[in-house]
């Protein structure tokens, strides 16, 4: 299996190196890899699945190369996410590095075939978190928090997927 160690991210520095914090969510999708990997890849739809969150290609078509930017407003907060996509193994694999200011470190999304048209979609992200004591607090909140939120999403994503709403 590949991790976040395979292959150079150049020019981005610590964020591509994998941070203290991590976490992986899974769905079962029924659907082909093909279809599945397609749907995900449209980043601008990614917005009707993540909750709160506006997502759009900013530099490039999407694939290796392009900067992605997410931004999620709760009320008052607003966090931007940018991120660049680092391979495309398509349909199998897309791997990213989040690059802002406070999302930081690499993640990857794989499709697995299975029998009878199913995709399992694994989500993993490694991120660095805040020195000191803030990151200290920091960590117990994040981690369930993004582990709940992005197994929500990915339900989400699948639905959507498997109604034929997207790609």
């Amino acid at each position: 299996m590949s991790g976040p160690h395979d292959g150079p991210a150049p020019g981005l520095g610590d964020a591509a190196r994998p941070g203290s914090g991590e976490f992986t969510a899974t769905v079962i999708v029924n659907a082909p890899a093909s279809t599945v990997f397609a749907a995900f890849m449209d980043w601008e739809k990614q917005s009707e699945w993540i909750p709160f969150t506006r997502v759009r290609v900013v530099e490039g078509d999407g694939g290796e190369g392009s900067l992605v930017e997410a931004v999620t407003t709760l009320g008052p907060a607003v966090l931007r996410d940018e991120l660049r996509v680092v391979k495309v193994n398509a349909p199998f694999e897309v791997r990213v590095v989040h690059c802002g200011k406070v999302l930081r470190g690499p993640g990857s999304m794989r499709c697995t075939a299975m029998s009878g048209d199913r995709t399992q979609v694994v989500l993993h992200e490694w991120y660095h978190l805040p020195a000191g004591p803030v990151g200290k607090i920091a960590r117990p909140v994040l981690w369930p928090g993004s582990k709940l939120g992005f197994t929500g999403a990915l339900r989400k994503f699948g639905r959507l997927v498997e109604q034929g709403q997207i790609p």
